[in-house]
């Protein structure tokens, strides 16, 4: 029986699974079991950051000798060394980390961080952002969700363009001081990439700070390199009080997610809010993550060079190709959208490159392309020319 039979009928999911079934991967390519070699585009969505098998993360993680578990109560060496080198990369008040197994549990901790830190309940976000996949994080980015969950959080929904007017009206909203927090992506991946403006962040920054309101910026997706710096917020001049991370933080070789935040909201956890996560910070997911970050910071340098360098020419070269219809692209670094009046017209380019070699992931009214920060132009070239042949 094909593999695609046995899991539909073992492994429960949300829609039909893709019929690659991956077999090994390696940089920036991916193998199926029949032996086919995708390039892939979209590694993981920004899990595989820095290549498939890395082998200076995979050298430094294969010896490991440590425990095999360690309580969320005990004190582990390991957890101390990871969170003192985050706090020296991260924006300057964020001095405190909390553990966690991925993005949506980093996620879930800011949420609670906030409500335990002012005493409020409702949140303002970009409408359909996406923050994971609990009842609590999906409510506070789709509208929709509501109506099959009725137990779900209030929340505010910015409407783009992310202009000034735009920012305008959230802190109009502000102004009422009962939001616990803004939250939302400093590009925002799901929506094609979307980049807001700086003024769009000059202003909700300070009407956070004016009105009490924590400002939390989801880096999930955009943390260590995706944007051609660390953290994308970076690019804005942002200063987060609470900043959650996950996905590439162990370049995929193992599950873990990581929430920093300011002093003062830290101790709000400490004292309001039962907080426990049972493998937040396994041992062998900190060995990974403390490799993967050595790797970034040994090759920032190029890493930052590269990942802007790549997303210009791969933008250039998508401008000049024979599209049924005009794209729009939206990009910072890597983390590239391409979206279409036709919103059909997108998910045809996907299926075709899919077909012919190439990875792409469906996105707002097109596509997404997340390549890893260490492509190289001749891997590049070959995925551009695949999705050439798929117009």
């Amino acid at each position: 029986m094909k593999t695609i039979n046995i899991d539909k009928k073992y492994i429960g999911r949300d829609s039909e699974p893709d019929e690659i079934e991956v077999a090994q991967q390696k940089g920036s390519y991916l193998y199926s079991r029949r032996g086919k070699k995708y390039v892939d585009f979209v590694m993981g969505w920004c899990v595989g950051s820095f290549g498939w098998d890395n082998e200076n993360i995979k050298k430094k993680i294969q010896n490991f000798k440590g425990p095999d578990y360690v309580s969320p109560h005990q004190l582990y060496k390991p957890w101390v060394e990871y969170a003192r080198e985050l706090e020296s990369l991260a924006p300057k008040k964020l001095k405190k980390s909390f553990r966690s197994t991925g993005g949506t549990e980093s996620v879930e901790i800011a949420l609670q961080a906030a409500m335990s830190f002012t005493e409020r309940q409702k949140f303002i976000s970009l409408e359909d952002g996406y923050h994971g996949d609990s009842i609590c994080t999906r409510s506070i980015g789709s509208p929709e969700y509501g109506k099959w969950y009725k137990n779900h959080f209030s929340a505010y929904r910015i409407k783009p363009p992310l202009d000034e007017k735009s920012a305008e009206r959230v802190a109009l909203r502000l102004k009422k001081r009962d939001i616990a927090a803004l939250i939302m992506e400093p590009v925002i991946c799901n929506r094609g990439a979307m980049v807001p403006s700086q003024n769009f962040f000059d202003i909700i920054q300070e009407a956070c700070k004016k009105s009490g309101t924590v400002l939390i910026i989801d880096e999930v997706a955009t943390g260590f390199g995706r944007t051609g710096k660390m953290f994308a917020c970076e690019h804005f001049h942002l200063q987060p009080d609470i900043l959650t991370l996950g996905k590439a933080i162990t370049g995929g070789f193992a599950p873990m997610g990581a929430v920093l935040m300011s002093d003062e909201l830290s101790q709000a956890m400490r004292y309001e809010t039962s907080y426990y996560s049972t493998y937040g910070w396994h041992p062998r997911s900190v060995e990974a993550a403390l490799a993967t970050l050595s790797y970034y910071s040994e090759n920032r340098d190029f890493l930052e060079t590269n990942t802007q360098e790549m997303g210009h020419y791969i933008v250039d070269q998508m401008s000049q190709m024979d599209f049924k219809e005009e794209p729009r692209f939206s990009y910072l670094g890597l983390a590239i959208g391409v979206s279409f009046e036709d919103e059909d017209y997108g998910e045809k380019i996907v299926d075709k490159a899919k077909e012919e070699g190439l990875i792409l992931s469906e996105g707002e009214q097109g596509f997404t392309m997340f390549p890893a920060l260490n492509i190289d132009l001749a891997t590049v070239d070959e995925g551009l020319e695949i999705l050439r042949r798929s117009l």
